[in-house]
C-alpha cells in the first residue's frame, strides 16, 4: 500500500517552504522517522520524516519548488526493503558503475579545468557545507546519485583535511590543479537563486526600515573592568559550570537592567497599541551557513551568567549544525547583535521586528582616553543602540545605553541592581 508523505506543520505562522534537498531517491529503503527530503523555511531547514518504512515511490515535487503546509511531496510503498539479492546485485551495479565512473573521471581531468565549482552540481545544503567547511567540491568524490555531492561527503573530507588528509586529494592530481580555472582576464558570473531564508531577512529589513522611525544611539565603553573580572574568574567559572565566561553574559545582563528602567524598549506596536513586557526574551544574533539567525534566550533577566552562557554556546553549535528550530527563533523582546567578532569597529544595527531595539557590539581596541585628567590607554568599545522613535524617545534610549555602559564599566552594578 502506498502512503503519501506530507508537508508537516512547519511552526507558528508559517505555512509555506522550498525544496531544499531530497535526502532519498526513488527506489531508496526507508524506515519509520527516517528523514527523505529537507525543507527550507523562512528561518530554518526542516527534515520531512518517512511516517511508515518502506520503499520510496516517486518524488511529487522538485528540489527549488514551494510547497504548504499539508502538500503530498512523496509516496512509499510500505513493506520490506528490497531483498538482499536484490541489494547484493545493486552494489554489484554500483561498484560497476564507480568503475567506469573512475575511468571516466581520469579523462575528464586531463581536459576539465581545475577547481571550478559551478561545474560541480550542488543542492542549497551541500552548497551551505561546502562553504561552512570551506572545501574546494571539484577535489571531493561524490558518492550520491550520477556521482553527486552530498552533505556526507563534504563533512568526511573537511575532517579528512582537519586530519592531515586534505592535502592527498590536491597531491593526487597536480596536473589538475595546474590549469586555471578560467582563461586569463576572464570574466565569469555565477546566478544562486536565494534561499528561502535570506528573501525573508532581506524582506523583513527592508520592511523595519520603511515602517519604523529608526535611530541609533552611540556610546564608547572601557572594557577593563569586564576583561579583568573574567581573566581572575574563567578558570574557577570553568570548572565550576563546565563552560567559557564570555562577554556576552555581561551584556546580556546590563541589557537587562536597562530594559527594567526603559520598559518601551523591550516593548512592542501592534496596531495602535503598546504592548509591554515584564520579562525580556534577548533573541542574540549568530550567523550561520544559510544566513543570520536570532535565537532567543528566554527569561534571560532571571537566568544567571552561566546559564545564559549556556544558552549562547549551544545556539552557536546548533546554528553551524543547521539544527536549530522555530522554536528556538520565535519571540524575543530585544536584540543583541556581536558584529565585534567579525571585525566591526562601528555600526548602525537593524531592528527585529516586531522589537523596538537592538544592542550592537563592536571590536575592543586599545585607544587613548582622559581619566582623572591624564591620558592613558584602555580597551574600548563602541556600543550603539538603534531604536524605534515612534515608541522610544532619544532620551529613553539614551539612558537605556547609558545604563549599559556604566554595568559594563563597573559590574557589581549588575549584582547590586543599580
Amino acid at each position: 500500500m502506498a502512503t503519501e508523505i506530507k508537508v508537516p506543520t512547519l511552526g507558528e505562522s508559517v505555512t509555506e517552504a522550498t525544496v531544499g534537498e531530497w535526502l532519498k531517491n526513488p527506489g531508496d529503503a526507508v524506515a519509520v522517522d527516517e528523514p527523505i527530503a529537507s525543507l527550507e523555511t523562512d528561518k530554518v531547514a526542516v527534515d520531512v520524516p518517512s511516517p511508515v518504512a518502506g520503499v520510496l515511490q516517486e518524488h511529487s515535487v522538485s528540489v527549488g519548488d514551494t510547497v504548504e503546509v499539508g502538500a503530498v511531496i512523496a509516496t512509499v510503498e510500505e513493506g520490506a526493503a528490497p531483498a538482499a539479492k536484490d541489494e547484493e546485485a545493486g552494489r554489484a551495479k554500483e561498484d560497476r558503475e564507480e568503475s567506469q565512473g573512475k575511468q571516466e573521471d581520469k579523462s575528464e581531468e586531463k581536459s576539465a579545468p581545475a577547481g571550478d565549482a559551478s561545474s560541480v552540481t550542488m543542492s542549497p545544503a551541500v552548497r551551505r557545507a561546502v562553504l561552512e567547511h570551506g572545501v574546494d567540491p571539484t577535489t571531493i568524490k561524490g558518492t550520491g546519485k550520477d556521482g553527486r555531492l552530498t552533505k556526507e561527503d563534504v563533512i568526511a573530507a573537511a575532517k579528512a583535511k582537519k586530519s592531515g588528509g586534505g592535502d592527498s586529494v590536491a597531491q593526487a592530481a597536480p596536473e589538475q590543479a595546474a590549469t586555471p580555472s578560467a582563461p586569463a582576464g576572464g570574466r565569469n558570473t555565477e546566478r544562486v537563486k536565494m534561499t528561502r531564508m535570506r528573501q525573508t531577512i532581506a524582506r523583513r529589513l527592508k520592511g523595519a526600515q520603511e515602517e519604523a522611525a529608526l535611530l541609533t544611539t552611540f556610546n564608547d565603553c572601557d572594557m577593563s573592568a569586564v576583561i579583568e573580572a573574567r581573566s581572575k574568574y574563567k578558570d574557577l567559572f570553568a570548572k565550576k559550570h563546565d563552560i567559557k565566561l564570555g562577554f556576552m553574559g555581561f551584556f546580556a545582563k546590563a541589557a537587562c537592567l536597562a530594559l527594567k528602567d526603559v520598559p518601551a524598549a523591550n516593548a512592542y506596536i501592534e496596531g495602535d497599541e503598546i504592548v509591554y513586557h515584564d520579562y525580556v526574551d534577548i533573541s542574540v544574533a549568530v550567523s550561520a551557513p544559510n544566513g543570520l539567525v536570532v535565537p532567543v534566550i528566554r527569561d534571560a533577566d532571571k537566568k544567571g551568567f552561566a546559564q545564559i552562557e549556556k544558552d549562547i554556546a549551544d545556539f552557536g553549535a546548533r546554528a553551524k549544525e543547521g539544527t536549530l528550530t522555530m522554536e528556538d527563533m520565535s519571540g524575543g523582546t530585544f536584540t543583541i547583535s556581536n558584529g565585534g567578532v567579525f571585525g566591526s569597529l562601528m555600526s548602525t544595527p537593524i531592528i527585529n521586528p516586531p522589537q523596538s531595539a537592538v544592542l550592537g557590539l563592536h571590536r575592543i581596541e586599545d585607544r587613548p582616553v582622559v581619566v582623572d585628567g591624564e591620558i592613558v590607554i584602555r580597551p574600548m568599545m563602541y556600543l550603539a543602540l538603534s531604536y524605534d522613535h515612534r515608541l522610544i524617545d532619544g532620551r529613553e534610549a539614551v539612558t537605556a545605553l547609558k545604563i549599559i555602559k556604566e554595568a559594563i564599566e563597573d559590574p557589581t552594578r549588575m549584582l547590586i541592581d543599580l
